[in-house]
């Protein structure tokens, strides 16, 4: 026992349960936070297939894919060519702001200019990341972050060009909190120490969650959906107020099996109280079937003590199983798809 070491400790549950397998989603579902472009794949299109993607999309009931990855310019037709003009609402790709515009003249202007050069393009949204805040400087060299009065009439005229900005403000709170062992997400961030954030330099995750808040009540006519269950998973009561106090605010469920399977009850109270506010959304790329399975079984069942991420001995954000919310029919089919439909001005 004494030479067991941590890292090879790989405990299975031994609790006796059911195990429900739902190979397809309830009602046809959207994705509306996922990557199908060059962008995070080292210059390679995360999808080289796109015909059995498509396969995939039916095989699981996922009627359309938000691809994020459109970026600005040449790489946003790019996006567009491969994916929604040949394949009409089974792909939407939004567009990024290009922040080095920060340093030249006149940014807001020339930040407006490109929205609107990539609403032309057929850009159905924009996708604001969390290099926002933590990387993006402007010609002094200084941080800017979501809130600065130079984006204001950016973000506001998102919503004038009928662009919803999906964004992504800071990472799960451990990624901040100093790198010792109380840190639960310690065994990530030895893995991936470019994501941990609570060096000197960094603003807080508090600091961020505030201006998130600022540029969502600075923009009422401008939709927002903040990813990852709005930047805040493991605050869903912050989460609540935000859908509560701004109706031009909402939230997808990517990325975040781990942090909602873990309070489930929580989750489902925050779902029943904003059914028409939140979106489905996997964030697993390249898109999967194990992925999508594993989402359907949290959103449809009562199971409990489950993985999150099947297939991985060790799960990837943290040592724990997740339990389900088993929506009602009535609220699935808001999360699934009508919401993201309306947002998105798609077709039913």
């Amino acid at each position: 026992m004494t030479d067991l070491r941590l890292r090879d400790y790989a405990p299975v549950p031994a609790i006796r349960r059911p195990s429900t397998h739902v190979p397809r989603a309830a009602v046809p579902a959207v994705d509306a936070h996922n990557h199908l472009g060059r962008w995070l794949g080292d210059g390679d299109w995360l999808v080289p297939d796109v015909p059995a993607l498509i396969d995939l999309m039916d095989e699981v009931g996922v009627r359309t894919i938000v691809n994020l990855d459109g970026r600005w310019d040449a790489e946003l037709s790019a996006n567009i060519a491969r994916l929604d003009a040949v394949h009409p609402d089974r792909f939407v790709t939004f567009c990024h702001l290009d922040w080095s515009l920060l340093h030249g003249p006149d940014p807001a202007g020339a930040l407006i200019a490109s929205l609107r050069r990539a609403r032309d393009a057929g850009a159905r949204g924009v996708k604001v990341w969390k290099d926002l805040g933590l990387t993006v400087t402007d010609d002094t060299g200084a941080k800017v972050l979501p809130d600065d009065p130079r984006l204001t009439d950016v973000f506001a005229a998102a919503g004038e060009l009928g662009l919803p900005i999906l964004i992504h403000t800071a990472d799960p709170i451990a990624f901040f909190a100093p790198l010792d062992a109380r840190n639960e997400r310690w065994e990530e961030l030895a893995e991936n120490p470019s994501w941990w954030f609570g060096a000197p330099g960094y603003p807080t995750f508090d600091r961020l969650m505030t201006a998130l808040e600022t540029v969502v009540a600075a923009a009422p006519g401008t939709t927002f959906i903040g990813a990852h269950v709005g930047c805040a998973a493991e605050d869903l009561g912050w989460v609540d107020g935000m859908l509560t106090r701004h109706p031009n605010f909402h939230v997808d469920l990517g990325g975040r099996l781990a942090e909602l399977g873990r309070q489930p009850r929580a989750t489902r109270r925050l779902i029943l109280a904003h059914p028409d506010r939140v979106l489905f959304g996997s964030d697993a790329f390249p898109p999967g079937r194990a992925a999508y399975e594993v989402y359907w079984r949290f959103l449809e069942t009562e199971d409990e003590c489950f993985p999150y991420a099947p297939g991985c001995p060790i799960p990837p954000q943290g040592r724990w199983d997740i339990s389900a919310v088993n929506l009602p029919t009535e609220v699935l089919t808001q999360v699934y798809a009508a919401n993201a439909l309306r947002l998105l001005g798609l077709s039913d």
